[in-house]
C-alpha cells in the first residue's frame, strides 16, 4: 500500500531552501543570492538575509547584510525582491567573504538599520 501525500500551500520555506536563492530588483534584473539568515536566538525570527554579489569563484566577494523586512519573495521570478539602486548597494555596509561581520556589536547593527531606514529587530534606534 502506498500513502499519498499532499501537501497544501502555505508560505513557510526551510532555512536551506532559502539560502542561494536570487536576488533581484523589481524590474528582474539580478543583484546576487542569499548566502545565509541570521535568526534572533531568543525571539526566533529571521533578523538578517547576507547578500552575496560581486567577485569570481568565491573571490572578490562581498557580504551585505541586509534587515529581512527589506525582503519581499516574488514568485514571478521565484526571488527576493529588492528595491535598491547601484549607488545605494555601493554605499550599503558590507564585509568581505573572507572575514565575517561582527554580530556581536551593536552599534553595527544600529548602523545597517538607520542605513535602510527600517528600525531594528530588537525595538527603536
Amino acid at each position: 500500500m502506498t500513502v499519498e501525500t499532499k501537501t497544501r500551500p502555505h508560505q513557510l520555506v526551510a532555512s536551506d531552501r532559502v539560502e542561494g536563492t536570487a536576488v533581484r530588483r523589481p524590474n528582474g534584473d539580478m543583484i546576487g543570492h542569499i548566502e545565509r539568515l541570521m535568526i534572533d536566538k531568543i525571539s526566533g525570527k529571521v533578523s538578517y538575509a547576507v547578500l552575496s554579489f560581486g567577485g569570481f569563484l568565491g573571490i572578490g566577494t562581498n557580504l551585505i547584510p541586509l534587515p529581512w523586512g527589506r525582503l519581499q519573495y516574488n514568485p514571478k521570478f521565484e526571488a527576493y525582491e529588492l528595491d535598491i539602486d547601484d549607488d545605494e548597494l555601493k554605499r550599503a555596509p558590507s564585509f568581505r567573504a573572507d572575514k565575517d561581520f561582527d554580530w556581536g556589536d551593536r552599534s553595527q547593527e544600529v548602523e545597517l538599520h538607520r542605513f535602510y531606514g527600517v528600525p531594528p529587530y530588537w525595538g527603536g534606534f
